[in-house]
């Protein structure tokens, strides 16, 4: 009997185990559920969603907290070089966050990840930005204009603005260039949003939400609709974390070549059914914004 005893006892353990890294198995994943129900439309043009409640306040608080000691002022890339440079256009500070930094950063990416349907090596790290009193950035393109840039993942294909804080007053995203949507969406009313959000379809600040949407048409030329700024702060604090995401990895270093490189596995066999012509826009691309298959169109 005790070797009987002996036995049931080892199973009883060995189950015990399983069901425990089950579990923390599931608690892992689970963090990276979405839920649809919680997501509404904003705009079809440019494509633009709101999904309530997307990060926790843990989440909210340990991204403003990694921050704080690391905040520098913020930068915008230049339209002629490519090269980072501080302008008037942009007052905040902000930092970027790496992927891999700790669990809840990594559980973070994974739940972008699963909303998007976007792989996680296309997207640069986490910026977490912080707007003082006064503080905005004008209307601008997440797409680029230079040839350096978009040599690294090609082009933004999406953004996701997460909201850390509530803004007292001030402090929203406004798209002044996206088409009035329907009346019936139930967005912010007039009476609640500053003289810039007014200038645009526009999302208030709410601590925990996320704002996802697309700089380039499904054709993955860019959408000038998705002109947006941050209108100023007039009351209280902003804390964002911007995540922007690339047609292609964004991790996978570009080597030597300049331009004359093939951003997509499929482009010789693209070149070959044609598409060099039929899709030149993506395919080939200009001096200005190059496409992602020159090599195998022979355009270098």
């Amino acid at each position: 009997m005790t070797r009987v005893r002996c036995l049931i006892f080892l199973f009883l353990i060995s189950i015990s185990l399983i069901l425990s890294q089950a579990s923390s198995s599931y608690v892992g994943s689970a963090s990276a559920i979405v839920n649809p129900s919680k997501v509404k439309q904003i705009s079809w043009k440019p494509r633009a969603f709101v999904y309530e409640g997307f990060l926790t306040d843990l989440e909210c608080d340990h991204l403003i907290a990694l921050a704080k000691s690391e905040l520098k002022r913020s930068a915008v890339a230049d339209n002629a070089s490519g090269k980072s440079k501080l302008s008037e256009v942009r007052t905040s500070s902000g930092m970027f966050i790496p992927k891999n930094k700790d669990p809840i950063i990594a559980g973070i990416e994974d739940k972008i990840s699963s909303w998007t349907f976007l792989p996680k090596e296309n997207g640069e790290d986490i910026q977490v930005l912080r707007y003082e009193l006064g503080q905005k950035y004008d209307p601008h393109y997440d797409y680029f204009a230079d040839k350096v840039n978009i040599a690294r993942g090609g082009h933004r294909i999406a953004t996701i603005l997460m909201y850390l804080t509530d803004v007292t007053r001030g402090g929203e995203t406004v798209f002044p260039a996206a088409e009035e949507p329907q009346r019936h969406r139930g967005s912010e009313t007039n009476e609640d949003l500053s003289e810039c959000a007014k200038k645009g379809i526009a999302v208030k600040p709410h601590r925990g939400d996320a704002l996802l949407f697309f700089s380039l048409h499904p054709t993955a030329i860019p959408d000038p609709s998705s002109l947006h700024a941050g209108c100023p702060v007039i009351e209280g604090e902003k804390w964002s974390a911007t995540k922007w995401i690339h047609v292609d990895s964004f991790d996978k270093i570009v080597g030597a070549g300049g331009n004359c490189t093939d951003q997509n596995e499929s482009c010789e066999r693209w070149a070959a059914l044609g598409e060099c012509t039929n899709n030149p826009e993506y395919m080939v691309g200009s001096p200005e914004l190059p496409g992602y298959c020159r090599r195998s169109c022979k355009v270098c």
